[in-house]
């Protein structure tokens, strides 16, 4: 059985010198000394914001890491107008320079206990903080890939490049559409755009006058619009005559996967998608533009868009087939329950550590490793995205943390701000209204062994919606986890399904 994730190193000692600077009293020597800058060449402006130092001992650049099931160190500091060309100094054991945050996060191991030689290292830099990928994050800065030398002071790290612009690769069949958002523009302040990946059937450039219906798919965690859609080519007619067109949407944002649900943090995604997005692609493309044309799916963190936006706008969209969704009830949100006292998000109740991924049966992630992970990352993580969309807006800006970063108990009060969002709650509180608006349209897949524990949520649901006596089919598959659950019997199954909700409502396809 693989060991437990070790817990975040928290240093209250580290030594970021800028230029000019002195030292203050540090101790006499730190066992790790890392001297980096930045290049006037990508930034002309003082930074405010994250820098890391990620290292490896695979042969690629470490700034492609860390993963959520190998990872390797990483250590991370905030800076305060570092200047351009300035030197800056991140070590193992001295106090901070003024103006710097005097906490710098390592991880998975302390900085100052690590044997680093022989490992390769690259500064990276957060310079675009809309991007929640850090070193692979468009328009972020990294350095070049060095060897770490014996311990003490290593040769500098210059950070002199650019992550490139992610380009969506467009052919006769697959189109990136941008749609300028009013809403996400006035709640950010700047202009932002609601993006997707379009692909059209084959038959799409002979038939002018054709009109076809839409599958929306959102993607799961870490996922955007070039998911299955940059570069593809059409989706070739099946045995039953019926062609889709497909769009793949686009849920990424800064704090992680904003699940077209409106927050106060990440704003009126939902709103948005829409009222904004949904006319401007009708608009664009020969779209069937009838709720009983259009019909939405996603798997994980897309799974549980999809049934959102199902459940919230039940007249906007013909039906959903949600795979392995994220929690659907907070009475088990991945074995917990946020609504009880005394809950603790990093143990049971029994005193034991509290897993959050297994494979093959064994634990393989647990939950004050992953947090402590993200933690040190910084915003854009899975679980902290929850926190962004689920929660409200604390004093300081920033999501409310529903739960202790140290201690790992559970805020029962932010926690009870969470309602809104459960899918279970909504249902049932609503029912009366939603029933004739949802009849025939709600179709969930999840595996008994689901890798992140979401089954039990599922399964709440489940019986939830027999009790109210809806037509809902929420299937638990026997033996399937996260990844296994979409065979490609179970892909034809969902299609055939589609073609059918269609076929009810347009017999002649139209």
């Amino acid at each position: 059985m693989p060991q437990p994730v070790r817990a975040i190193a928290v240093l209250n000692a580290v030594v970021i010198v800028f230029a000019g600077f002195g030292l203050n009293d540090a101790p006499a020597a730190d066992r790790w000394e890392f001297p980096i800058r930045f290049s006037k060449s990508v930034r002309e402006t003082p930074y405010s914001g994250r820098v890391y130092l990620i290292f490896t001992k695979r042969d690629r650049e470490p700034r492609l890491g860390p993963s959520w099931f190998s990872p390797e160190q990483f250590v991370s500091a905030e800076v305060k107008n570092w200047a351009p060309d300035t030197p800056l100094t991140i070590a193992s054991g001295a106090s901070s320079s003024p103006g710097v945050s005097d906490t710098l996060r390592s991880y998975p191991e302390a900085f100052s206990a690590l044997d680093l030689t022989g490992c390769r290292v690259q500064a990276v830099a957060r310079f675009n903080p809309w991007q929640r990928e850090i070193g692979k994050g468009e328009g972020n800065g990294f350095s070049a890939t060095a060897t770490v030398a014996a311990e003490g002071k290593q040769p500098e790290l210059v950070i002199n490049a650019r992550v490139p612009k992610k380009e969506f690769q467009e052919t006769q069949w697959s189109k990136l559409l941008k749609v300028k958002s009013k809403l996400l523009s006035d709640f950010y302040g700047h202009d932002v755009f609601i993006r997707a990946g379009v692909t059209v059937p084959a038959s799409y450039a002979a038939n002018p006058d054709r009109r076809y219906p839409t599958i929306f798919e959102v993607p799961g965690f870490g996922g955007d619009h070039t998911y299955r859609a940059s570069g593809q080519a059409p989706v070739e007619l099946g045995d039953d005559g019926v062609e889709f067109i497909r769009v793949m949407l686009d849920p990424s944002c800064p704090r992680g996967h904003h699940v077209f649900a409106d927050s106060a943090n990440n704003g009126p995604r939902g709103q948005s998608l829409v009222d904004e997005f949904l006319p401007a692609f009708d608009k664009q493309y020969r779209s069937i533009a009838k709720p009983t044309a259009r019909f939405v799916t996603g798997h994980s963190s897309g799974g549980w868009s999809s049934l959102w936006i199902q459940v919230t706008y039940p007249e906007r969209f013909g039906g959903v087939w949600s795979t392995a969704p994220d929690p659907v009830d907070f009475r088990d949100f991945q074995r917990i329950n946020l609504y009880a006292a005394n809950e603790n998000m990093y143990s049971t109740a029994e005193g034991k550590p509290r897993p959050l991924a297994r494979i093959g049966g064994q634990v393989r992630l647990w939950y004050k490793g992953f947090a402590d992970m993200e933690w040190a990352l910084g915003p854009g993580g899975q679980l902290h995205s929850f926190e962004a969309v689920f929660g409200p807006r604390g004093e300081d800006g920033k999501p409310k943390l529903v739960w202790d970063r140290e201690s790992g108990k559970v805020a029962t009060e932010v926690a009870k701000t969470w309602e809104k969002y459960d899918i279970r709650l909504i249902l049932e509180s609503n029912w009366k209204e939603l029933e004739p608006k949802l009849r025939g349209k709600l179709h969930v897949f999840m595996g008994d062994q689901d890798t992140f524990y979401l089954e039990g949520a599922t399964v709440l649901l489940k019986e939830s919606l027999a009790k109210l006596g809806s037509d809902a089919r929420v299937e638990i598959i026997p033996g399937r986890d996260h990844f296994n659950l979409l065979p490609p019997e179970l892909q034809v199954r969902i299609r055939s399904e589609m073609v059918a909700a269609f076929r009810k409502h347009h017999p002649d396809g139209r």
